[in-house]
């Protein structure tokens, strides 16, 4: 007992010795803790900690669906596999993130094109085909994604970057994916090629979009083949985050005919996010909306309420339980007014009716030289130009010449473009020199087309400002008139700081102004080398002095898949059996070729339909069209190139937008106008004298030298007499020794406005504003001055004409309906107002002239469904032919429905006739289906012994 009492007295009397012992007590409980805690309890407490990990997914509604009035499908939703990503991995360094990732969206990318798959592209650049990076967009759009690269909040923010060295409001698409790629971002390996490169900086780019949203998923690419979405399967351990999501695309029926009034989604873009998100705070990053058209207008109906899904998920993102669930609710369907058979048909008709026109025009000549006194109806096209439109407008793909699997004919013609192209660009940087003498006028034809294309490039660079050139210089005057040096004048813009230097100089310096002009030439004919539609001009000319053929071009449209395979065609073609003439008439004529690929005088055109007692909307058809397909979900770059530099514009909305003057269509508000304000009466007969002398223009009527006699409203609407309206708008501007323009404006905007045209007409999707004339109200009279309306304007007009006054306000809308029918609002047309300044005898008149002008038309001889209208015809320019257009209603005695057709440089109002009439037919079922829509160019009549206007 001793010996113990001594031990703890020693113990206890040592600070130390206690604290040690104290420590081994702490120590000892500490231990026999975890090793309850991790060995025997450790299951469970690390069950407890996985639970606490909670992630809220977001469950995307279904779209509705859009149909047409008799429920047809036309806009769809379709689930398909999705590869996904998400930015989960754990990393020591930006660098390994880096690494990491690109390896592995490499690896991913490389076995989904092995597999026939490809990424989700909606990234602003593309790569074009001859492997250039090229901006998909302009203007504010293109802006608002240089801010976003940059990471700016606004546009306006963009400023001089000076650790890159780059002026990020003008950056170019280079700049912008070196930027990208480079350390400083991405971080890609240049042991890529350039393609795959860019592919991994789309989805990177995609990924940091998402990047503020915890456990959102990033698309890689959709609708990938079972074999893809085997492979992920298999290997999804080794892939970090890589998962396979079903995914809803959304497809459209019968896309060419419709895509104008449906439109197309798309990702939302960073302006859309943050007008919605300021609102709803359930708006993603990744949320697919309306675009454009209906699929915008109706996207709140369309897009549903999103649900919610909680899961708890374990260190590596396992889900390993369950939380809330909140379902999606589907988006409401939504129904057209319009009918999509008559869509359709209408659509095959107005192609079938340019193709022939355009059929009738082709001459094989080279070129065509207008005449001192030729006009608008003598312009034909020529052969040359249809071989030319196969490169310019991209039916052909010159940069498929270049490639290792090229055909003969490919290798043939490109070999000839080299050697002109070093010609060319040898010539030009003689002409260039600074001491060359070559006045503009007195360059051949060629050599001032690419003059001219230079002066023009340069400004689009914006080296060239426009906006700094002095118009009343004396030098810009001599430049104007052709009567200066191309070199001169690059020279003289140069001294007076209209170009910009820094925009071609690599680094400051200080240098003459020739020194400077030098470096600017060696900029530009270095640029021209590479640039496409520079390239397209040498084309032109390579065509025009035969050095390379129709023949070899109609070949390569074999060669490329452009037309089918067929070997005797083929071979009739290469051995001369058949001319290139011969050959591109033919398809032409088959519509294997059509007015929209070649665009070339005529290839667009619009027809709008309207229920004449409802002023429903039953077809609105805009040529030519596109398939909205390519542009939903993901957009196809090369696709959207081709429409955007078309020049036929597929993506301009004719019916809505575009605005010309109407013609003689015009010239029933000029008869409402002169009966309303007692100037004439209908039985008012005035004496066409040929040429109008009371104003100072002298017009002349288009029968002049002949002349009409004399006829009375009625009469004058037949026979569109000019003169009858000159004299009608004298009147209304006060008439002899009281004429007044301001009146007479006055009270024929008074008419217009009545009948609609000074307004939109309410149809939801893009529509630009009509223009009633503003001066000249003799010419005014009869639909020239300043008059500008679209078609869908004048097909509201002729509605009221057809229903004696009812001017309605259009919907393309019939209903919005949930998933179960129930119908959740209703559209239909309103009266905006009524035309009540006629009796009835005055709208007899007017009828009863529109009904004589289709019995004075050959297009309708026989039609056993009486109809009344009106011809149209509107010069824009000399040098190209004339707008045709036309507005009437059937059946005559109680009209079912009104149209208004335009042909834009259709030559004559008749061409437009002829094809209203075969809508009719279809409508009425006059004639049978198979014979209208029989797939071939129409064969155009010769009006030239009918009247005109």
């Amino acid at each position: 007992m001793e010996i113990i009492k001594d031990f703890f007295v020693n113990a206890f009397s040592s600070r130390i010795r206690v604290i040690s012992v104290v420590m081994g007590l702490f120590a000892t409980v500490l231990i026999s803790r975890l090793f309850y805690l991790q060995i025997i309890n450790g299951s469970e407490y690390q069950d407890n900690y996985n639970l606490k990990l909670e992630k809220t997914e977001t469950i995307p509604a279904t779209r509705g669906n859009i149909y047409d009035r008799n429920g047809n499908l036309l806009a769809y939703n379709e689930l398909v596999y999705a590869v996904t990503i998400q930015d989960n991995g754990s990393y020591s360094s930006k660098k390994e993130k880096s690494q990491s990732l690109n390896s592995e969206i490499a690896e991913i990318i490389t076995k989904l094109e092995s597999n026939g798959d490809a990424i989700d592209n909606n990234f602003p650049i593309y790569i074009d085909s001859s492997g250039s990076y090229q901006f998909m967009y302009s203007g504010s759009t293109l802006q608002r994604f240089r801010a976003d690269v940059f990471g700016k909040t606004s546009v306006d923010d963009l400023e001089f970057n000076e650790k890159l060295g780059i002026d990020e409001a003008n950056a170019t698409a280079d700049d912008i994916i070196g930027y990208l790629q480079g350390e400083r971002v991405y971080n890609i390996s240049d042991e890529f090629d350039k393609k795959l490169r860019y592919e991994i900086m789309v989805v990177r780019y995609n990924m940091g979009q998402n990047s503020y949203q915890k456990y959102i998923s990033t698309v890689i690419a959709s609708d990938v083949s079972d074999r893809s979405v085997a492979f992920i399967e298999e290997n999804v351990n080794e892939l970090t985050g890589v998962a396979i999501e079903q995914k809803s695309l959304r497809r459209y029926a019968n896309s060419e005919y419709f895509a104008h009034i449906i439109g197309y989604t798309g990702q939302i873009s960073t302006d859309e996010y943050k007008a919605r998100s300021a609102k709803d705070d359930t708006v993603e990053a990744t949320d697919i909306v309306g675009k454009s058209g209906i699929e915008k207008y109706m996207d709140d109906y369309l897009s549903g309420t999103k649900g919610t899904s909680t899961l708890f998920v374990d260190s590596v993102g396992n889900t390993i339980a369950e939380g809330d669930y909140t379902a999606a609710v589907s988006g409401n369907d939504v129904y057209l007014s319009i009918d999509m058979d008559l869509q359709k048909a209408t659509y095959t008709l107005l192609e079938q009716e340019i193709a022939g026109i355009l059929y009738s025009k082709i001459a094989n000549i080279k070129q065509y030289h207008a005449s001192e006194h030729a006009s608008s109806s003598d312009v034909v096209v020529p052969i040359y130009d249809v071989y030319n439109s196969l490169i310019a407008n991209g039916i052909i793909d010159t940069t498929a010449f270049e490639d290792e699997n090229a055909t003969d004919t490919e290798k043939a013609v490109l070999a000839a473009y080299k050697v002109k192209e070093k010609e060319v660009l040898a010539a030009l940087k003689s002409q260039l020199n600074v001491n060359n003498e070559a006045v503009y006028n007195e360059l051949p034809d060629e050599y001032q087309a690419y003059s001219t294309y230079i002066v023009t490039k340069l400004k689009s660079l914006g080296i060239f400002d426009s906006s700094a050139i002095d118009t009343s210089s004396e030098v810009q005057e001599s430049w104007t008139s052709e009567n200066m040096a191309v070199n001169k004048y690059l020279l003289y813009a140069i001294e007076q700081n209209w170009i910009d230097i820094t925009k071609y100089e690599s680094e400051a310096k200080y240098a003459d102004t020739e020194e400077l002009y030098n470096d600017l030439i060696d900029y530009t004919l270095e640029y021209l080398g590479n640039d496409k539609s520079f390239q397209k001009l040498i084309y032109k000319y390579l065509l025009l002095d035969d050095r390379i053929s129709g023949t070899q071009l109609g070949l390569i449209l074999y060669d490329q898949g452009v037309l089918k395979e067929d070997p005797e065609t083929y071979a009739m073609l290469s051995s001369g059996r058949i001319s290139s003439y011969e050959f591109m008439l033919s398809k032409i004529k088959n519509l294997e070729l059509t007015p929209g690929q070649i665009a070339l005088d005529p290839c667009s055109g619009s027809t709008v339909i309207l229920d004449a007692k409802t002023g429903e909307v039953l077809a609105m058809v805009t040529y030519p069209g596109y398939d909205n397909n390519r542009l939903a979900n993901s957009v196809d770059s090369d696709y959207y190139a081709y429409l955007t530099n078309s020049a036929s514009n597929p993506l301009y909305n004719y019916a809505t937008q575009q605005r010309t003057a109407p013609g003689s269509t015009f010239k029933i508000v000029s008869s409402t106008a002169g009966l309303a304000e007692n100037v004439i009466t209908t039985s008012t007969e005035i004496v066409d004298l040929g040429q109008y002398t009371k104003v100072s223009n002298n017009p002349k009527c288009w029968i002049y030298p002949s002349n009409h006699g004399s006829i009375n409203v009625s009469e004058a609407i037949r026979d569109s007499c000019n003169y009858f309206f000159y004299e009608v708008g004298w009147r209304l501007s006060g008439g002899d020794g009281a004429y007044n323009d301001v009146t007479g404006i006055e009270k024929i905007q008074k008419y217009a406005s009545l009948y609609g045209l000074d307004e939109t007409t309410g149809v939801e999707i893009e529509e630009n504003s009509p223009h009633i004339a503003t001066e000249y109200p003799v010419m005014a009279a009869i639909g020239q001055s300043d008059n500008n309306f679209t078609t869908v304007g004048l097909a509201r007009y002729a509605t009221a004409i057809a229903s004696r006054g009812n001017v309605y306000n259009l919907t393309l809308l019939d209903s919005v309906r949930d998933s179960e029918g129930n119908v959740v609002k209703s559209y239909s047309p309103t009266i905006r107002n009524q035309v009540d300044v006629l009796n009835a005898g005055q709208w007899d008149a007017i009828h009863y002239g529109m009904k004589m002008v289709t019995e004075s038309l050959s297009s309708f001889n026989n039609f056993s469904v009486p109809v009344a209208g009106k011809t149209g015809t509107a010069q824009q320019v000399k040098s190209r032919p004339n707008h045709a257009l036309f507005i009437g209603f059937a059946p005559y005695n109680n009209p079912e429905i009104a149209i208004a057709t335009r042909i834009a440089y259709g030559y004559t109002s008749h061409n437009a006739a002829a094809v209203s009439k075969d809508i009719m037919s279809y409508y009425f079922g006059v004639s049978s289906t198979e014979d209208l829509l029989n797939g071939e160019a129409n064969s155009v009549s010769n009006s030239e012994n009918e009247f005109t206007d």
